[in-house]
């Protein structure tokens, strides 16, 4: 967790994304919104951390193709993948854009959304 607070961020995250959410489904349907409206997909991304709930292995590049269903959104932010031969959902936080065709509103929404998770907030 880091403890170094950035302004900027904050007040997007307190007025835009989770203003006026009462409960943990309320934060996790402001942070889904604010993504799928925000995100440009389709888009390239590439793992930067493993982890065991995903097949995704560091650097590995996935062409990411939409938001998840929101039922599979109230523990952590997913996003759809093309994989191999079939699509699956990863969570975000293992991602990051990878290519410079990126649009900059895709690039802040996604680091908006690694830093709500660096700085341990929750839902």
């Amino acid at each position: 967790m880091s403890s170094s607070k950035n302004a900027e961020i904050e007040e997007r995250i307190y007025n835009d994304i989770v203003v006026d959410c009462y409960d943990e489904l309320e934060r996790s349907t402001g942070w889904h919104c604010y993504l799928d409206d925000r995100l440009a997909f389709p888009f390239e991304a590439e793992c930067c951390q493993e982890l065991t709930v995903s097949p995704l292995k560091m650097k590995e590049r996935v062409v990411v193709t939409g938001m998840a269903d929101q039922d599979y959104c109230e523990a952590t932010m997913q996003v759809q993948i093309k994989w191999l031969d079939r699509t699956l959902a990863v969570p975000l936080v293992q991602l990051e854009a990878s290519s410079d065709d990126v649009d900059e509103e895709t690039v802040e929404a996604i680091g908006d959304w690694h830093y709500w998770v660096e700085q341990g907030y929750h839902f």
